[in-house]
């Protein structure tokens, strides 16, 4: 049981009444806009937790206040836009929150096209960034997911763009501690708002702290925009799935090789044997020419691909790609439109489609996704559930393996049998998530460790409890009845 600020236990009633009295008062100082109903819709079909309310800030100075503000009996559940699909949408990782939402703190308080940075508020979206920098000579490293997705809740998420993976474009953090102190730690902007997009800090590196963390609220960002190639071209490479661990380390071979730029991805359609791989070559238009030509002779002298084509016309998938790897996520809304009958809004509320993601980390081996792919299709066929793997090669040496799985909303519980599955059986072949979903929040470093640091930053654990670490489970909380939502 949490204690007060003054150290005393208190009754998990009196403290109840305390949370309710301050949210209700937060209610009104908000005004209209300040605060939503909570919505218990979320498409990947978790178990429903208890929502006591929802607060909109639409500013930093009122998340000060808020979080400083806080009673014993309060968890304050931070989220950006709240599209995080699969992996609990909105939903908090424990019962009796309220949601922090950040959506109205949306401006983009700096955007400088001359050395290639911009300073972004949570609410600000991969679409509306794009869109401020179209005709400029930078671009954002945007995903694969809906324009309307938050730049910096990905990022502290550690999601990977199609250009790299999604933390390393941050170059300095904004961020609110629990007794409301605002600190800025990285590259951040002077008052003339000069910056220096150096990734990394003197001395200890703090900003680490606060990726996949409770530990503070991110209300801003410093984000490294990327130059805007002056070519792209974007290669699938095709072959046979009993070539996959051969082609695999041929593919190695051309990202370490810097004939690849930005991530490499191969996909395999569902009830499918055949992989297609897409390769992006970009720069100097001379350059990305002479590249194409020769990963294209490399490829086809290695025997392993059926056909080897460039900016295929007809391959609606490749168009995508194409178009976020030049830094526009525009075509990526009509994915969702297909798969769930609605845009970024109504993923969580279609009727019909449940969804949800797996992502481990795998050496960039052959061997390895061979076995990975296995492991899925086992898992799949014992559960009755259909899971698709997609390799992200984020580096030479890395794979993000993005497993995702579409199921009717009536065989939920068959999808989150598979999914215990495959946290349970990855892990037992050596190959742990790089990031997690709401059922499955186990700390990633030592317990022991993560325990101190969370007491030095929010000894009343007011913060997202539960995010990213192990929790026991509280006496005083009940998981709201009906099982998934």
């Amino acid at each position: 049981m949490r204690s007060s600020k003054a150290g005393a236990e208190l009754p998990v009633r009196a403290r109840d009444d305390d949370a309710a009295a301050w949210l209700r008062d937060w209610v009104r100082g908000l005004g209209p806009g300040g605060t939503h109903e909570a919505r218990r819709a979320d498409v990947g079909m978790f178990p429903s937790r208890q929502v006591l309310g929802v607060l909109r800030p639409s500013s930093v100075a009122q998340v000060r206040q808020i979080v400083a503000s806080a009673v014993p009996g309060v968890a304050l559940y931070p989220v950006s836009t709240g599209y995080n699909w699969g992996l609990g949408s909105r939903q908090p990782v424990t019962d009796r929150a309220v949601l922090l939402d950040l959506g109205r703190l949306d401006t983009i308080r700096l955007l400088d096209t001359t050395i290639g940075v911009a300073v972004v508020e949570p609410g600000v979206t991969q679409g509306l960034l794009a869109g401020r920098l179209a005709g400029t000579s930078f671009m954002a490293n945007v995903t694969a997911s809906s324009p309307h997705t938050s730049v910096v809740g990905n990022a502290v998420e550690r999601g990977v763009g199609l250009r790299r993976q999604r933390w390393e474009d941050v170059a300095g953090l904004e961020v609110v501690l629990a007794d409301g102190t605002l600190l800025r730690l990285g590259s951040w902007p002077d008052e003339r708002g000069r910056v220096t997009p150096y990734r990394h800090e003197l001395g200890p590196g703090l900003m680490p702290l606060f990726a996949q963390s409770n530990f503070g609220v991110v209300t801003a960002a410093v984000i490294r925009l990327l130059p805007r190639p002056r070519a792209a071209r974007l290669l699938r490479l095709t072959f046979d799935a009993s070539r996959l661990p051969a082609a695999v380390d041929e593919l190695r071979g051309y990202l370490g090789q810097r004939l690849v730029s930005g991530v490499l991805k191969i996909y395999q359609p569902v009830e499918s044997e055949e992989c297609w791989a897409y390769c992006c070559v970009d720069g100097d238009p001379e350059l990305a020419r002479f590249a194409s030509a020769l990963l294209m002779r490399h490829a086809r002298r290695s025997g392993l691909f059926d056909d080897v084509g460039e900016d295929v016309p007809d391959d609606e998938l490749a168009t995508q790609l194409h178009h976020c790897l030049t830094g526009d996520p525009s075509l990526n809304e009509a994915l969702l439109e297909t798969w769930f009958g609605a845009g970024a809004a109504g993923v969580d509320g279609n009727p019909d489609t449940g969804f949800l993601f797996f992502l481990p980390l795998l050496p960039f081996d052959g061997a390895a996704v061979a076995r990975a792919r296995t492991l899925v299709r086992e898992i799949a066929a014992e559960t009755g559930t259909t899971w698709s793997p997609t390799v992200n090669a984020i580096s030479s040496d890395v794979i993000d393996l993005v497993v995702s799985c579409r199921f009717p909303k009536a065989s939920a519980a068959a999808a989150h049998r598979a999914l215990d599955l495959l946290h349970e059986r990855f892990a037992a072949a050596g190959w742990r998530p790089y990031r997690l979903d709401i059922e499955h929040m186990d700390a990633g470093g030592p317990p022991e460790l993560l325990r101190r640091l969370k007491e030095v930053f929010d000894p009343l654990s007011v913060l997202a409890p539960g995010r990213y670490e192990a929790v026991p489970p509280d006496p005083g909380a009940e998981r709201a009845a009906g099982g998934p939502s």
